[in-house]
């Protein structure tokens, strides 16, 4: 993969999803930027790789619909993207937080996260109708879609970024935005326990997540294998990683709605939560991603008034 193929997504879902805004503010005396994808349509950058993806469908390829494996932001972005494209979406979900890719219009099948693998219940279903496979980060043009935010953070900005800091799950984001960046120092975030491309990044080679960890607020960054794709993109900047507690996790979700009443996720907020840790010193042209909001209101409220 090259910038190329970001910068061609951009050309591509233009005028489909929203240029999400990029709002100055300030650490320790330090100005930042933040990026807004918790404002993105969906309450998510996930929109922007599902729309490059199903954008380049065949005919035929669109007929027989999609289908995603995820339990929040990527099945939602899916969805509105096929419900746009007229394409049928069948979503493989957990029965938690499916309320709204359901009211996109696409079918939800439930599986047992604890007994059941989602993968191979996607690949059955795909096989059944002849229907495309949409994984949420080990695609190519997955990884492109995504990297259009970093396009928007050179547009936005006065200056060229110097540092930005991203929330990392699968690596999708931060891949794509290393891509659509070079000349950014690119630092991933991933919540304690689950900082499987940390591990990847020191030992030079892919590590899945261990049977024990530990639970996590950040149930959007719950990836337990990344991908060669986003790995070797990732490794090839000598990007830095680091991770964060649930605690400082909810720091960040307190400061970021008492500073500027946006909504934040936990999985979206650690980038956040690592600046304001101490955990990586801010800087001047530091730009760092929200990069989603989908939050239950009442675990927010408790959040942010000190009772969580």
């Amino acid at each position: 993969m090259t910038r190329d193929d970001v910068i061609e997504a951009g050309r591509r879902i233009s005028g489909k999803i929203e240029q999400t805004p990029l709002i100055e503010s300030d650490v320790g005396g330090m100005r930042i930027w933040l990026k807004c994808e918790c404002l993105q349509t969906g309450g998510a950058f996930k929109l922007r790789g599902a729309s490059n993806r199903l954008l380049q469908l065949s005919e035929e390829e669109r007929e027989r619909g999609v289908v995603a494996f995820s339990s929040g932001n990527h099945a939602r972005g899916v969805a509105i993207a096929a419900k746009r494209l007229g394409i049928s979406a069948v979503i493989v979900a957990p029965a938690v937080k499916v309320e709204g890719t359901r009211a996109e219009g696409a079918e939800i099948v439930f599986f047992d996260r604890y007994r059941e693998s989602r993968e191979e219940i996607a690949a059955k279903l795909a096989a059944e109708g002849g229907a495309t496979i949409v994984p949420s980060f080990d695609d190519v043009h997955i990884v492109a879609g995504q990297g259009t935010a970093g396009l928007e953070i050179l547009e936005q900005m006065p200056e060229s970024p110097r540092r930005i800091i991203i929330p990392c799950g699968g690596g999708g984001l931060a891949s794509g935005i290393a891509l659509a960046c070079p000349d950014a120092e690119i630092v991933i975030v991933e919540p304690d326990g689950w900082d499987d491309m940390q591990h990847s990044l020191e030992f030079g080679e892919i590590v899945s997540v261990g049977v024990d960890a530990p639970p996590t607020l950040c149930d959007a960054l719950q990836t337990p294998r990344v991908s060669p794709i986003t790995f070797a993109i990732l490794q090839g900047r000598a990007s830095a990683a680091l991770s964060v507690s649930d605690s400082e996790v909810k720091e960040a979700i307190r400061w970021v709605w008492n500073r500027h009443r946006l909504v934040v996720e936990p999985g979206g907020s650690v980038a956040l939560a690592a600046l304001l840790a101490g955990k990586i010193e801010p800087q001047e042209e530091t730009v760092v991603l929200l990069s989603g909001g989908n939050i239950d209101p009442a675990l927010h409220a408790r959040i942010v008034s000190g009772e969580a």
